[in-house]
């Protein structure tokens, strides 16, 4: 997979199968970790993106009554990610339980009609809130391969991540 971000900063997450990639050409840095080992949401969500196949990531979905969608007649599902705690994040208490340092909420708005993605939000503890929107979607475009390796240009760092259990 690979996410190119033009706003707030030009940069790149890529994901080659092996290894996710973090690369911010203002900072002549990029950050590799396994990507088995990625604590990155966006490995596990991106996921979702194009196959939706939601069990694979939440271990509850239901309904909100927290967050509203865009676009009227779409449905904004909330989703208990797998392996958080059962009571740590419900639809009801999401606001409460960010406030006070709990687990990420995701939500998913959904086209009722289609069932295509229209926006995924992620809210995290500290007020921390990342929302990808999502149209046109294209299935199976073609796509060089090369467009899914990352090779580090001349002159860049590359650091080494912290993996999940906290060792380099």
């Amino acid at each position: 997979m690979r996410w190119e971000y033009q706003r707030p900063e030009r940069d790149l997450f890529l994901v080659d199968g092996k290894t996710a990639w973090f690369y911010v050409p203002a900072d002549h840095t990029v950050t590799r970790v396994p990507a088995k080992q990625s604590g990155d949401l966006r490995t596990p969500l991106a996921l979702l993106a194009g196959q939706m196949k939601i069990s694979r990531v939440c271990s509850h979905v239901e309904f909100s009554d927290v967050e509203k969608p865009l676009v009227e007649g779409n449905a904004v599902l909330h989703c208990l990610v797998r392996g958080e705690k059962q009571d740590a994040v419900s639809a009801e208490d999401a606001e409460n339980a960010l406030s006070a340092s709990a687990n990420d909420a995701v939500f998913f708005e959904v086209a009722r009609d289609s069932g295509e993605l229209a926006r995924l939000i992620v809210r995290q503890a500290g007020g921390v809130s990342v929302e990808f929107r999502f149209d046109n979607w294209r299935f199976d475009p073609a796509i060089p391969d090369t467009m899914f390796r990352f090779e580090p240009p001349a002159g860049v760092a590359i650091v080494n991540g912290e993996l999940a259990d906290g060792k380099s």
